[in-house]
């Protein structure tokens, strides 16, 4: 009988060993997990944004890309949607267009089709800043592309257009125009 209760004292004493390693590898695996989460983000000093094979014209979003370039993507969203809503045209200076009465300026249209896929664009670039951490984002690139365009029906070609927008910090945009 003494023999047993010596085993039944032998056990509890081996299992209560058993529940504190456990317990002490369950807070060394939770310290682990603390110091995992702690991962800082690098912070980018450029954010980039494409519209691969829209579909508008090349030759109207190159002009639509030269009025945003140096604007914020704000700024940009709302000088895109006054040429929607028809209040300010986008100069096309270049091309054979005739003048505009009382505008105050050689020639342009309203690209409206252009103006709202490109805006989706910078929405997208502004958004981007935002997850890179530029605080002031000023765009600095802005450029159109001819696209590879599909035949259509009777060999006729469809018009696409790539459209590349690049977001860095204003003070960045200002130390590279000084140079």
């Amino acid at each position: 009988m003494v023999n047993e209760k010596k085993t039944n004292v032998e056990k509890d004493i081996k299992e209560d060993i058993k529940k504190d390693v456990k317990a002490e590898k369950a807070e060394i695996k939770k310290e682990e997990k603390k110091v995992v989460k702690k991962v800082e983000t690098k912070k980018k000093d450029v954010a980039i944004a494409n519209g691969v094979a829209l579909r508008i014209s090349p030759k109207q979003s190159k002009f639509v890309c030269r009025t945003i370039v140096g604007k914020t993507p704000e700024a940009a969203i709302e000088r895109l949607q006054a040429v929607v809503d028809e209040k300010r045209p986008v100069p096309m200076a270049g091309l054979e267009i005739g003048h505009r009465k009382g505008r105050g300026l050689a020639g342009g249209r309203f690209p409206k089709t252009a103006c709202i896929a490109i805006m989706e664009v910078v929405k997208q670039a502004g958004a981007n800043a935002v997850v890179n951490g530029i605080e002031a984002p000023v765009i600095r690139v802005a450029k159109a592309d001819r696209a590879a365009a599909p035949l259509r029906r009777g060999g006729r070609r469809a018009k696409r257009c790539h459209v590349h927008i690049e977001v860095v910090e204003k003070t960045k945009l200002i130390k590279r125009k000084k140079k």
